[in-house]
């Protein structure tokens, strides 16, 4: 290895732990208790440092986001293994409001006002992909004719304000996923009686 091969290894491998210990600052505190002096801390590094890799908090967070929606979407690709395009939504709906419940500042930061929205959107289309594909399938068997933005929007608003339900404590982990999946059902035999 060359020694510049070293300091690019070494410049990485610093990048991801400042990510890996601002990622446990949010996930135990969210948004407002990371700050660059305190990830920095984390690290036993100082301030400057964590300035070296990202400009700023808010370029911290939105590779924090970034990172989320990276995960979310490998979870939501392992759920959706079903063949059957309604098993597949049903799935991936629970799966969505299962990592809602078990990251829930992860989870705020990625759908809440900490990033400029063009910033959480670029993050989200990877997810908004997955989901979009799962429509079109299940429109595509069920013929039904839908407007695949409206239709995914409306899916991702509803189990976004479900997940706000369960993150409120108004309702636990449990009964979101099966009011989310149940939302979902009616959703889809809404949609399928009105072709």
């Amino acid at each position: 290895m060359t020694s510049k091969q070293r300091r690019d290894h070494e410049k990485t491998a610093v990048r991801e732990r400042i990510v890996v210990s601002a990622m446990n600052l949010l996930k135990a505190e969210g948004a407002s208790g990371v700050t660059m002096r305190r990830v920095a801390e984390a690290m036993d590094y100082t301030a400057p440092v964590v300035y070296q890799h990202f400009a700023n908090k808010d370029d911290l967070i939105g590779e924090l986001v970034r990172q989320g929606y990276s995960e979310l979407v490998a979870r939501l690709d392992a759920a959706h293994n079903d063949t059957d395009p309604d098993t597949r939504l049903s799935a991936v709906a629970a799966e969505y409001l299962r990592f809602a419940a078990e990251n829930e500042h992860l989870f705020e930061a990625m759908n809440g006002t900490a990033l400029p929205p063009d910033v959480r959107l670029a993050a989200a289309r990877p997810a908004i992909g997955v989901l979009s594909q799962l429509v079109d399938d299940w429109a595509e068997r069920h013929r039904v004719e839908l407007e695949a933005k409206e239709a995914y929007e409306i899916i991702w608003g509803t189990l976004y304000g479900i997940a706000a339900l369960g993150r409120l404590g108004t309702i636990g982990p449990t009964q979101a996923r099966q009011l989310g999946v149940r939302a979902l059902e009616l959703l889809l035999r809404g949609w399928s009686c009105g072709k």
